[in-house]
């Protein structure tokens, strides 16, 4: 295994890097008869696509997934799908300079101290734009989850310093921070508009919510659904750290305040809090599943920083290139993909398993 691959039964392949020909996915394991289009595909590549406004990049790809096989008359065939994004505005040149010198915060140090080599334009496939064949599989998982009325969206709740107040989710398409919240919304963008001008980045928090997911999910010990979305998520570029429920807050309480009583009420079972968000000893409750996501500043910021020369050579760099001021509007899309693949991939090992 090369880490290029995700899933058991629902299987994701990418392949490809940033600046090169192409990205591209193979996705094994659909079942035949799911009715699927290119239609479906570019509805969620144009979510992630760059160039959408002043809090992304400016690098303008279109992003036009092309569907090479698996798919017949509208329907998958349950053979692999493979689909293909070409690279249309891939700029190397603006990446010569760090050919032999290291950027800080990025994995150009430990991709060439495990290779002995690295792909200098823009990452390769440690770039963000690896992302796009994600989502890309992604967009399949959510037309299977849909069967099932699975339903997974996610939205920016923090950016620096500043909050969402409340989840509202007919405005997270609606500005371009992808905030549910219209006031924080404002304030967020302000303040990422005022870092980029002074050539710096800011982080944030992008939460998940997964309704409609039924009870069973996930394995007792080595597969646990919660484990397995934190390394989903983790494996996003930029994601520092994953929380579950109530996640951190969790370590000041003590038991009797962190205690959530269960129910039984209109034939279910529920938890009065719902403070595991949704996943009890690894297994979900089927009650609203809800992950959120510590992402950092972007590490390509305009201002010079200190690093070293693949030599070891002390010298400061300035990053040319295109690079989002902040990430989260743009992770939103590939968060609920990660969720999504999570999610697809549990539902068939369970119905496999207990015949859901």
């Amino acid at each position: 295994m090369a880490g290029n691959s995700f899933g058991q039964l629902f299987r994701v392949t990418t392949f490809g890097e940033s600046h090169g020909i192409a990205l591209g996915v193979v996705v094994d394991g659909c079942p035949p008869g799911l009715a699927l289009s290119l239609r479906d595909l570019q509805r969620e590549l144009d979510r992630r696509q760059p160039g959408q406004s002043r809090v992304t990049t400016s690098r303008q790809e279109p992003d036009q997934a092309e569907l090479l096989s698996g798919v017949f008359e509208g329907k998958t065939l349950g053979t692999p799908i493979a689909l293909l994004i070409r690279n249309r505005d891939a700029a190397p040149s603006a990446y010569d300079n760090l050919r032999r010198v290291f950027r800080p915060g990025h994995a150009d140090l430990t991709y060439f101290l495990k290779y002995g080599l690295r792909d200098h334009r823009g990452g390769g496939r440690a770039s963000g734009r690896e992302t796009a064949a994600r989502v890309a599989a992604g967009a399949i998982a959510k037309k299977l989850l849909a069967k099932f009325k699975v339903k997974v969206l996610a939205a920016t709740v923090q950016a620096g310093k500043v909050r969402a107040e409340k989840f509202d989710p007919r405005v997270i398409e609606q500005n371009p921070m992808r905030c549910p919240d219209p006031q924080a919304s404002a304030k967020m963008a302000a303040l990422v508009e005022r870092a980029r001008k002074r050539g710096d980045s800011v982080g944030g928090v992008v939460e998940v919510r997964a309704q409609g997911v039924p009870a069973g999910l996930g394995e007792p010990v080595f597969d646990k659904l919660d484990a397995d979305l934190a390394a989903a998520l983790m494996g996003i570029g930029g994601v520092k750290g994953v929380e579950i429920g109530d996640g951190f807050s969790v370590a000041s309480r003590l038991g009797s305040e962190n205690a959530d009583p269960i129910l039984y009420r209109s034939g279910k079972f529920s938890t009065r809090d719902n403070r595991g968000g949704g996943i009890l000893g690894g297994i979900s409750t089927g009650e609203e599943i809800i992950v959120r996501l510590a992402v950092k500043p972007t590490s390509s910021i305009a201002r010079k920083q200190k690093t070293v020369t693949q030599s070891g050579k002390a010298t400061t760099i300035q990053i040319q290139g295109r690079h989002d001021p902040c990430l989260c509007p743009r992770i939103v899309p590939v968060a609920e993909a990660m969720v999504a693949l999570v999610l697809a991939d549990h539902l068939l090992r369970l119905r496999g398993q207990v015949g859901f």
